[in-house]
């Protein structure tokens, strides 16, 4: 990640400390008329242009909350991302951001998830964890340059592991995809891929595909992440209204990441 810019606000804008209400709103200017996202218009099942994604879906909950309609920006996730959409201030709020990241101030998490090992339901593979012995001997897909790559070359795995990697046009969705297209056409023993990802791809197949998420609980795990949204450093009172919306509609958000097969682990304490 990009080294983290905390910029000062303040006195990048030429404000005195006797104003601070003045520039506090000149800092926070959030289009009040509409709720504007940026996001992947291909990413399933997260976000699509057709609104029909989970992130879609909670956006649109966060702007009835409002009172206001949604706006997107369309843009592909990948690198400068967030440098060209929400920095440039193209939207007020990214969906779906892993807690704690450096370009962005993010919000309390609204969900957990964590990678997931797809398997043939037919071959009755047993194995929670990536050091199973049982797994040694199965070739394993796994995007390049991931978590779980880094997982699989420390369990000493990686002359077994077909790893696939992005491109500037194909995101991780895509990818999954293919890993588990590969999986049902036995390309490959198993696949490791992100939770949300890999848990609705299968789901498309009912019956062929075993699907176990690969951590439990809130403890740290390095496949296991703390998801929440995006906003930009300064924007103290946007993201406490974010905050306010995520604590007052768990309920809600948890049925619709349900509803798309979000595999969901008990929450860590809030981030800052």
């Amino acid at each position: 990640m990009p080294a983290t810019w905390r910029a000062v606000l303040l006195a990048a804008l030429g404000f005195s400390a006797a104003t601070p209400t003045i520039a506090a709103e000149r800092a926070e200017a959030i289009d009040r008329a509409t709720l504007r996202v940026c996001a992947d218009p291909s990413a399933p099942p997260s976000s699509t242009e057709d609104g029909k994604g989970y992130e879609n879906r909670i956006a649109e909950l966060f702007a009835k909350d409002l009172g206001v309609p949604v706006a997107y920006t369309w843009f592909p996730t990948g690198i400068g991302f967030y440098r060209r959409t929400l920095m440039a201030r193209r939207c007020d709020v990214v969906m779906g951001t892993v807690v704690g990241i450096d370009i962005a101030s993010t919000t309390i998490p609204y969900y957990r998830s964590t990678y997931v090992l797809v398997t043939r339901a037919a071959d009755n593979i047993t194995a929670t964890t990536l050091d199973d012995p049982a797994l040694k001997r199965l070739s394993i897909g796994a995007q390049s340059s991931s978590p779980a790559a880094d997982v699989l070359a420390r369990a000493g795995m990686l002359d077994t592991m077909r790893g696939y990697s992005l491109t500037f046009d194909t995101g991780a969705a895509i990818v999954g995809k293919r890993m588990i297209d590969d999986v049902a056409a036995r390309q490959v023993d198993a696949a490791v891929v992100w939770g949300p990802i890999g848990a609705w791809f299968a789901s498309l197949q009912p019956g062929v595909f075993r699907v176990t998420p690969l951590a439990s609980g809130p403890k740290p795990s390095p496949l296991a992440f703390d998801i929440g949204m995006a906003t930009r450093f300064g924007e103290a009172r946007w993201k406490a209204r974010i905050e306010q919306f995520i604590t007052a509609n768990r309920a809600p958000i948890e049925a619709i990441l349900t509803a798309s097969h979000v595999p969901l682990l008990p929450p860590t304490e809030a981030a800052p």
